[in-house]
């Protein structure tokens, strides 16, 4: 007879974390430098943290509308609106906590029990909600040898009508991947013309640290109604803590995703949605000076990537993740253990996203240049050492 109470097999899908693996033994040790943080290494713009003060103490802390503050949902479709130069509607946005509810209330709502999910691997570790949900995830395996990029063909021939959901995220995560348009496009087109749902992750859809227009869902699918978009305040300007995001889709699909949110968290901390109105309709610099820390950060890994053999790089596009290879690297989950272990040094293992990445390891640059030039300084030897 057990002694829990729990009784639903589903949660057995859902895995302990590898990165809270690799968090809690670094929090044993002294002296451990973080090439492993998921989160923005900058304070909350100051700006956005006075009006979140101020909507405390000026009595905001009672419910707000279950769908999120009118004046936020406006603010949402017009940042958008803006950016993209589209036609966003307040009643498009469903305001959620975080962007992994908004995640995870699609997935619930477009899995039907046995149909598939496509999933690019590398993939982010919420992709297990899908099996959760009843789901099957196809899983299409990408390389650093191309910077991790997707061949369309390979999804559309993927589609069935077995298919449910198309999983995407770029940038990615834990790769740093953008997705060009050349790819999205005749994905989005395909995916609607068969009547398959696809869930945009683009909670690093600020932080594009190339010099190009960045490739949307909302842009580039012939409608909303086949599409749910996820994002946040979190990434792009350093407010993970708040714990404010969105969903983004047809009206009909937010109104069916509004009666499930209902019934998870109600509604989101309401001085938290005054500060998401002030980040969205506010200062943007503090986006910009952020963009362009992590370019330079992003650019001195590439540069040490390209003069050292044993590590097998690339230049990622977006966030502030890279996920680069080691020949000498076989099981991830050890190699990183003994990394830490032996040089103090913290990355998350790559087969935490997926089987095929086994032989690389996620290095998070969401930290200060003189962090990761002595990370690499222990690093490179020690890696050497392991290749001989």
């Amino acid at each position: 007879m057990t002694n829990s109470i729990i009784a639903n097999p589903s949660l057995s899908h859902l895995p302990f974390s590898p990165i809270r693996t690799m968090f809690n033994a670094a929090a044993e040790m002294d002296n451990v430098l973080h090439l492993s943080i998921g989160q923005p290494d900058f304070d909350g713009p100051a700006h956005i943290v006075a009006v979140h003060k101020r909507a405390l103490t000026d009595g905001h802390t009672r419910y707000a509308l279950d769908a999120g503050m009118p004046e936020l949902r406006q603010a949402v479709a017009d940042r958008y609106n803006q950016l993209y130069d589209i036609r966003l509607k307040p009643t498009n946005v469903l305001i959620t906590t975080g962007c992994c509810q908004a995640m995870y209330m699609a997935i619930h709502a477009l899995t039907c029990p046995g149909k598939e999910w496509i999933v690019t691997e590398p993939a982010f570790v919420f992709s297990h909600v899908i099996a959760q949900a009843g789901g099957i995830q196809r899983r299409i395996v990408t390389t650093p040898d191309n910077g991790y990029q997707i061949d369309p063909q390979q999804v559309i021939d993927a589609m069935s009508d077995n298919t449910c959901g198309i999983l995407l995220n770029s940038p990615g995560n834990p790769t740093g991947a953008v997705m060009p348009v050349e790819t999205l496009t005749p994905i989005l087109e395909e995916a609607a013309r068969r009547g398959i749902g696809v869930l945009s992750d683009e909670v690093y859809d600020r932080l594009i640290l190339d010099d190009i227009d960045y490739p949307t869902a909302l842009v580039h699918a012939p409608s909303l109604h086949h599409v749910v978009m996820a994002s946040s305040l979190s990434k792009s300007y350093a407010l993970p803590g708040l714990r404010i995001g969105w969903a983004i889709s047809s009206e009909e699909n937010i109104v069916a995703l509004q009666r499930m949110h209902m019934f998870i968290s109600t509604t989101e901390h309401t001085a938290a949605q005054h500060a998401a109105v002030a980040a969205l309709e506010g200062d943007q610099s503090c986006v910009a000076n952020m963009v362009a820390a992590y370019r330079q950060r992003r650019d001195r890994l590439v540069k040490i990537f390209n003069e050292t053999p044993c590590i097998n790089g690339y230049s990622p596009g977006g966030a502030f993740f890279v996920m680069p290879s080691f020949p000498a690297c076989t099981d991830s989950f050890d190699f990183a253990m003994r990394m830490l272990k032996e040089i103090k040094v913290c990355t998350i293992p790559g087969g935490a996203f997926g089987d095929s990445c086994n032989h690389a390891l996620r290095i998070s640059f969401a930290t200060d240049i003189d962090t990761i030039e002595r990370a690499m300084e222990k690093m490179i030897p020690w890696l050497e050492k392991q290749s001989s």
